[in-house]
């Protein structure tokens, strides 16, 4: 079965958007990308701050409400559509709850194909990228690190620690079929 969905989970300054960008240059057909932060940049201010949106603590803890998961599974559901419709999509995600995360886009995508990607960076490496990037809280990277990826299971791993975007994203395209 043709990969239809490209899923890449990572936490945060690990990496995911610079192999999106490369992904998307390296594929020979084009592929539309979608990331939860810009999911979340589109959510109205009065929801970056509250209980039922999505909270930013000052040592880089997120925390999520129930408005804030019923926008993002009518956004997944919405990206999902765009898959069924043809387009060929990768995505961009942090999964805050582990396993929970994936199983709420499993639902989503049913029987499309996927191809599910681990974009693993040592934490310090991250922590180092998040205060060069000087966009996120603090310390997101290292709380993130590890719990994004407990009980998920990948299809694939790539670890941009020591490994360049570009060839992290030429090893992600030869497993797309």
């Amino acid at each position: 079965m043709t990969t239809q969905v490209i899923i890449l989970n990572g936490g945060s300054s690990s990496g995911k958007s610079g192999i999106v960008r490369c992904l998307q240059a390296v594929l020979p057909d084009p592929w539309l990308a979608f990331g939860v932060d810009s999911f979340v940049d589109s959510l109205p201010s009065k929801m970056q701050a509250s209980d039922a949106g999505i909270k930013f603590a000052p040592n880089g803890e997120v925390s999520v409400g129930a408005d804030f998961m019923a926008l993002q599974a009518a956004w997944m559901e919405g990206v999902v559509a765009m898959a069924r419709a043809g387009a060929r999509v990768v995505i961009d995600d942090v999964f805050l709850g582990g396993a929970a995360s994936q199983q709420r886009w499993q639902k989503a995508l049913g029987a499309l194909a996927v191809l599910w990607v681990s974009v693993r960076c040592e934490s310090a490496v991250a922590a180092a990228r998040e205060v060069a990037r000087g966009d996120r809280v603090q310390g997101m990277a290292v709380l993130q690190a590890d719990v994004v990826h407990k009980g998920v299971f990948y299809d694939l791993e790539v670890d941009t620690t020591h490994t360049e975007s570009l060839e992290c994203a030429r090893t992600i395209a030869a497993h797309v079929s």
